[in-house]
């Protein structure tokens, strides 16, 4: 409802992961760049772990954008929870394995063999494994296998595992120490500083089409900071319901007390606030927010149709 208000073109803060909006920070950009070149270099198996909402899926967005869509195959799994038995046929039917065997042994021929034809055609297979923490000892051992089929030019399946800190104690494991000993690449996210989260605000708005750079007033930015922690997610939710709480009550910009209030209405307890202050803490309520050849991720704004509901703020900004 504000986004006329404000007279923005687009909503700067939704949740869901959109390489639009991506803002580069040194470490995103790093994790993006270091992922781009070791799938394109046939690197095998490689890790980005980050704490929740630290923008992990929005980074592999940005990495389908940059792959080549038609040299680049991929499977998904977003629901590890899996058996090793239903984990590979998962596998080998989001690749397209058709018909898929039910047999273990022939699943597993099946397999390489369709990824040994894929691999001739000039094929580049990914297998993106989100949440894996939640991995059990016995399907790692099977992705463990998996990195096993190669040809002399290079690695069939490139593996790429994704999760929250708890995946780092996992892989630590004694009795992983081979699949830890398989892993080429790493790359680890981290919430952002002060400086990035006003940064990141002040990005997000500007690509929505604010021209102003004054929808936030510096002090508001510090307590989204505070309250944040410089969480991207948590960013997003908070800087999304300021704004709205602003054009309802038709103020000029988001100030310390709106972002406040919207902190207390999430239930987002600050880090030096006394207990007895806040409401009881909760999650966040909403989902999970180079080289010459690379160039960069490029930013594609789209303007999306505006909203009516409520008039735009009297002058414009």
């Amino acid at each position: 409802m504000y986004k006329t208000y404000f007279h923005l073109k687009r909503c700067p803060f939704e949740i869901s992961p959109d390489p639009s909006m991506f803002y580069a920070t040194a470490q995103h950009q790093e994790a993006l760049a270091g992922l781009f070149h070791g799938i394109k270099a046939g690197k095998g198996f490689m890790l980005l772990t980050g704490e929740v909402g630290t923008g992990k899926t929005l980074v592999v967005r940005c990495l389908q954008e940059l792959l080549d869509q038609k040299r680049v195959s991929y499977a998904f799994v977003f629901n590890p929870r899996l058996s090793s038995r239903e984990f590979l046929s998962y596998v080998a039917q989001d690749l397209g394995l058709s018909p898929c065997p039910t047999a273990k042994s022939d699943l597993l021929l099946g397999l390489s063999r369709f990824l040994i034809e894929r691999h001739r055609h000039g094929i580049t297979t990914l297998l993106v494994v989100e949440e894996a923490q939640h991995l059990t000892s016995i399907v790692l051992e099977e992705i463990r296998l998996l990195t096993n089929l190669d040809t002399p030019q290079g690695k069939l399946l490139q593996i790429l595992l994704i999760g929250q800190p708890e995946l780092a104690r996992k892989i630590a494991a004694p009795r992983i120490t081979q699949l830890r000993q398989r892993i080429t690449l790493w790359f680890r996210l981290s919430v952002l500083s002060e400086e990035e989260t006003s940064n990141y605000v002040q990005y997000r708005l500007k690509l929505a089409g604010d021209e102003s750079g004054k929808i936030f007033a510096p002090d508001a930015l510090e307590r989204v900071y505070l309250n944040s922690q410089g969480t991207p997610r948590l960013i997003n939710t908070l800087c999304d319901n300021a704004m709205m709480l602003a054009a309802t009550l038709r103020q000029e910009s988001v100030t310390p007390e709106l972002v406040e209030r919207a902190a207390s209405d999430l239930g987002i307890i600050r880090a030096h606030r006394r207990e007895d202050e806040t409401a009881p803490q909760l999650q966040s309520r909403a989902g999970e927010a180079g080289d010459a050849e690379m160039g960069g991720f490029p930013v594609m704004s789209e303007a999306i149709g505006s909203e009516t509901d409520l008039p735009p703020k009297e002058g414009g900004l």
